[in-house]
């Protein structure tokens, strides 16, 4: 039988130990999944002293998996000179993998290149398939892949997506706080809640809805922590099977806990279930899930290349990472594998005189009323772009390019930003109510969080492509942007209350409607070469002081209500983590409350049910009606517990945990209870019953008094007087003074 041409959209790809790749696909015409498999050697590159690159030639030459050995000339954008490396050609990805580990070990001080590129990204490079990809592939008699032919582009505005089959598997409760008790099972066929029973029946009734179903997609909560290690278990005690990969060949595979350093911040990531022909994310697992669901995953996945069950774990960091890698993969450009590159020397003069971080401008604090809000769209990277901003090519004199070609990172950033542009575009031609402006929306947020990181990871020094120089002038930019944009609001008569990275707050008596604005945005736009828009026109917006010296403001806490009637709230409770759900709600409510209000003369009576609306909810803490499951506090841990010398309220509950004989790792989230008593904490995934009366209410009705009294003040309520009256009594003494 000669070969035949098949059309259908890429799902997964992944080594196979003996064959190269496995490849699934659902079939374009049928809808039937299929898999195929394609031969896919590939190579890796060494550098070093001569007498180092010879014992690696000699070393090799006894592996029967290299297939080829010789000098090439390439370029590495952190030497300004070619390169001359040790091209090493291998015939499978997993054979690469085994041999550029073992000569690593051998050759310790070789500098080595494309040595751990991912497949998936190695496969982009050479294919232009990505997740989701429509492909036309010429297939033989065996299933071996011959050709293959990528129809469309990861920068199609409206893709043609595939029939995605979607299937949740959700237990009943926390099963860190509770015995799980059923499983519920749905999709666009099934809802069905399933009992779990001693015997293990109940593998049966999962096990054939996922045969009957066929799911590319397996969405679940608490998945890699519970629910498919409990499967597994269950399956292995009871001989019953559970199909969980579509690849029967497969069994699950599970990637180790891991703790980074990222951003400032110490990240644990726990141990991660990877399926095989078909995709498994978790929603507690799931790195951005609450930002962009799975409409924004699927699109972080088609336009970084990762699979979808890694893009939707991964940092946005991860996913330009392997953007870049592409780029630099297409270009011909070495991969470096552990950069070696340094900040360049600077006298203590070019240090003071050296990056001085983004634009802020104080806001000016207190109440004010129609205040637009005008944005750059992703300045930071507009400036990357329009600047060509990258480690290899000359450094821009402020804005204007030293060079007409395109860096890595520019590059890489370009077709990323014209789709997040273009995506908010399509999203307006829509009515808000429209089924399509939700997908549009996640997705563009997935696109939004890639562009947000850019500009951080630019300067982080251990990214394949980071310079700390190209960081500096990014913000070097990034400054003059904002300052140009000052000085055109000023001479157009606006007063300039706020600016922020890549925002400002504007106000001019009688300007309150979009086309009072035009002007101003429109010379801003020529004035910085940078796309600006109206983010929206507030009925009154409130910039809040310092907690700690309230004659101090601080550059990113407000909240305010469009005319939409759209609440927008920074830097507040209700947007910390660390806020109890319970108190995070109560400030919300306050705020909608307020939000009500369309002009100065109705937010009156808006304070006094704002209030109401916390009088109410001091009532309900005193009383006791406040489920404790609603006052949970999450905290961290960021080193090793041995290591600190006095203890926050998350160790101590960590300990609690470690105590019970729970493994601690750093960058692990720990939630927690304040409570009466020696101990002052209840370590809440310990899974033990709590008893309300222990519950520290003095503690939670500061944190409570705390949120409201950010609310309250702009509107002259004393957050103290608030603090004193939540504990004390004295109703009149609060609003008496209101400004309103």
């Amino acid at each position: 039988m000669n070969p035949h041409l098949f059309h259908g959209w890429l799902l997964d790809l992944y080594l196979d130990q003996e064959d190269g790749l496995s490849l699934w696909f659902i079939d374009q015409e049928t809808d039937e999944r299929v898999r195929f498999k394609q031969p896919f050697p590939v190579q890796f590159f060494a550098t070093g002293q001569n007498e180092q690159l010879r014992a690696l030639w000699k070393e090799l030459r006894k592996r029967p998996c290299v297939t080829s050995l010789q000098r090439e000339t390439r370029q590495d954008v952190f030497v300004a000179d070619p390169v001359e490396v040790l091209s090493i050609g291998v015939d499978t990805p997993a054979n690469q993998v085994r041999l550029f580990h073992d000569m690593e070990e051998i050759f310790p001080d070789m500098t080595w290149y494309d040595a751990d590129v991912t497949i998936s990204t190695r496969y982009i490079a050479r294919y232009g398939a990505f997740p989701l990809a429509l492909c036309e592939v010429l297939v033989d008699q065996a299933g071996q892949i011959q050709a293959l032919k990528t129809l469309n582009s990861r920068w199609d505005l409206m893709p043609e997506l595939p029939p995605l089959r979607v299937m949740e598997l959700v237990p009943d409760c926390d099963p860190a706080r509770g015995q799980v008790r059923s499983l519920g099972v749905f999709s666009d066929r099934l809802r069905q809640q399933v009992p779990l029973d001693a015997e293990g029946d109940f593998l049966h009734v999962i096990d054939q809805a996922i045969l009957d179903y066929n799911p590319d997609i397996l969405v679940t909560d608490w998945g890699d922590a519970w629910l498919i290690p409990f499967l597994l278990s269950q399956s292995e005690n009871t001989g019953i099977p559970i199909h969980l990969n579509r690849d029967e060949g497969k069994t699950v595979r599970w990637q180790k806990e891991t703790t980074y350093f990222s951003y400032g911040h110490i990240i644990y990531r726990p141990e991660e279930a990877h399926l095989y022909g078909r995709c498994h994310v978790d929603r507690k697992s799931a790195m951005m899930w609450s930002d962009y669901s799975l409409a924004g995953t699927l699109e972080m996945a088609r336009v970084t290349t990762l699979p979808i069950e890694k893009a939707a774990r991964v940092s946005p960091g991860q996913g330009i990472s392997a953007m870049q890698v592409i780029t630099a993969l297409e270009r011909g450009i070495l991969v470096p594998y552990q950069k070696r590159q340094v900040e360049e020397f600077k006298s203590g003069m070019q240090l003071i005189q050296s990056d001085r971080g983004g634009m802020i401008y104080q806001p000016k604090v207190g109440l004010h009323m129609d205040v637009a809000q005008v944005d750059f769209v992703s300045m930071y990277p507009a400036v990357i772009i329009q600047g060509n901003i990258s480690p290899e090519v000359p450094l821009p004199d402020v804005l204007e390019p030293a060079s007409s070609e395109l860096g890595v990172v520019p590059a890489t950033l370009k077709p990323l930003y014209e789709k997040r542009v273009a995506l908010k575009k399509k999203c307006r031609e829509y009515p808000p109510e429209h089924p399509m402006v939700g997908s549009l929306k996640a997705r563009a947020m997935a696109l939004k969080w890639l562009l947000v990181v850019c500009f951080g990871f630019l300067g982080y020094k251990n990214a394949r492509y980071g310079r700390i120089e190209a960081h500096e002038a990014v913000t070097k930019g990034g400054r003059e942007v904002l300052l140009r944009a000052k000085e055109v609001a000023e001479e157009e008569g606006f007063e300039v209350l706020h600016m922020y990275v890549d925002a400002l707050w504007i106000k001019k008596r009688g300007c309150n409607r979009p086309e009072h604005f035009n002007d101003v945005i429109n010379r801003i736009n020529h004035r910085t070469g940078l796309t600006i828009n109206l983010d929206g026109i507030y009925r009154w917006v409130a910039f809040l002081p310092s907690k700690v010296v309230d004659r101090v403001p601080i550059a990113n806490r407000y909240f305010g209500v469009f005319q939409s009637g759209e609440v927008k709230v920074r830097g507040l409770e209700a947007r910390r983590r660390d806020t109890p759900r319970w108190i995070a709600a109560i400030q919300s409510r306050m705020i909608e409350v307020l939000g009500k209000a369309r002009n100065k003369r109705e937010l009156r009576p808006c304070i006094l049910e704002a209030f109401s609306v916390y009088q109410e909810a001091l009532d309900q803490l005193n009383a006791g009606r406040v489920p404790p499951d609603q006052l949970v506090v999450n905290g961290k841990v960021s080193y090793a517990l041995e290591a600190y010398r006095s203890s926050t309220a998350a160790v101590r509950a960590a300990r609690q945990m470690e105590a019970a004989g729970m493994s601690i790792r750093p960058g692990q989230r720990i939630r927690f209870l304040y409570t009466i008593g020696d101990q002052d904490v209840f370590a809440w995934d310990l899974g033990k019953v709590f008893d309300p009366a222990l519950l520290n209410k003095a503690r939670y009705i500061e944190l409570l008094a705390k949120a409201g009294g950010s609310v309250l003040l702009p509107f002259g309520i004393d957050p103290k007087l608030l603090m004193e009256w939540s504990v004390r009594g004295g109703v009149q003494l609060m609003l008496k003074d209101c400004l309103i």
